[in-house]
């Protein structure tokens, strides 16, 4: 039994009480939905205003939003799952996987592209229009569905030639470990997430240092820009800290192994859940003139009930 095995195996061991299982429940689906509310809301007002459509900077944001609400409702649904259901199929399990992978490493990309159009706009602003275009951003977004697609199934692959056909009609306690259970896998996902730390890193330190610099000697805009990466910095924090989820599951299991459930749960809101709740603070509450738009929607909600 591989180290991935024997966590799922100590998580299965002790299990919550109906009480704590029922609260853990209640907290994560009142926080998705709370998250998906909010989030529908600036894809609302991004929607009814055409100003947006034309801003490469809201294409980006809003791409964000909606991956967070795919990303939110998978792992919530995968949750409820593991406390209801148990056990399910794996080929329907793969799917929900999947999504949820996809989404989740499209967060840090998507934060990657953003804190790069804040640094063309501050510091290279005559280029700004000739460079990030609408085409250019759609294009982008491609891409960065593209990466995590080519990283991610490469395990489906990998699953479906050393698997045999009746493992994906049998049931199983929906984790990643036990759905794509090869150790290659799991090196493979490490060589990956190492990769993208260091690419995606070194783009925001880059991109914030040279708007730091220019912040000193320029605009308020600059200055804002530069607290912006800083915002989006801690979310990649938050997001990035996935990657060492792995190894930080396996010390806890050492340490607290009665605790194991308690502790997941702590890192499934940190990891998962939080990183989400950031995104609209960005854009939807610092940004004037999508606060001015976003405003001026829920007011007129309320004047109409």
């Amino acid at each position: 039994m591989n180290v991935s095995a024997a966590n799922v195996t100590v998580v299965l061991q002790y299990r919550d009480t109906f009480t704590k299982a029922v609260t853990k429940n209640v907290i994560v689906v009142f926080l998705g939905i709370s998250i998906n509310f909010i989030n529908a809301s600036l894809i609302h007002t991004f929607r009814k205003h055409q100003i947006f459509y034309l801003n490469p900077r809201y294409i980006l944001f809003i791409h964000l939003v909606v991956n967070d609400i795919i990303m939110v409702t998978m792992t919530i649904t995968l949750f409820v799952i593991s406390y209801t259901i148990y056990k399910l199929n794996v080929s329907i399990c793969c799917i929900f996987i999947l999504i949820a992978l996809f989404t989740t490493e499209n967060t840090p990309l998507n934060l990657a592209c953003m804190a790069v159009e804040c640094y063309i706009a501050i510091c290279l602003p005559l280029r700004h229009v000739q460079i990030c275009t609408v085409k250019r951003t759609l294009m982008l977004i491609g891409l960065i569905w593209m990466t995590s697609i080519f990283s991610v199934l490469p395990d489906l692959f990998i699953t479906l030639a050393t698997e045999p056909l009746d493992f994906f009609h049998s049931r199983v306690f929906c984790r990643r470990e036990l759905v794509f259970p090869q150790p290659l896998i799991i090196e493979k996902r490490d060589i990956t997430y190492s990769l993208f730390l260091v690419i995606v890193w070194l783009t925001i330190f880059y991109t914030y240092f040279k708007i730091l610099f220019t912040a000193k000697t320029a605009s308020k805009d600059a200055k804002k820009a530069r607290n912006t990466i800083m915002l989006h910095g801690f979310q990649l924090l938050l997001c990035m800290s996935s990657y060492a989820t792995p190894p930080l599951k396996d010390a806890l299991l050492r340490w607290f192994p009665k605790n194991i459930a308690d502790s997941l749960f702590a890192i499934y809101i940190t990891v998962q859940i939080l990183p989400r709740s950031i995104s609209p603070i960005i854009y939807g509450f610092r940004d004037n003139t999508f606060r001015k738009y976003l405003k001026n929607e829920l007011l007129c909600k309320i004047s109409k009930a």
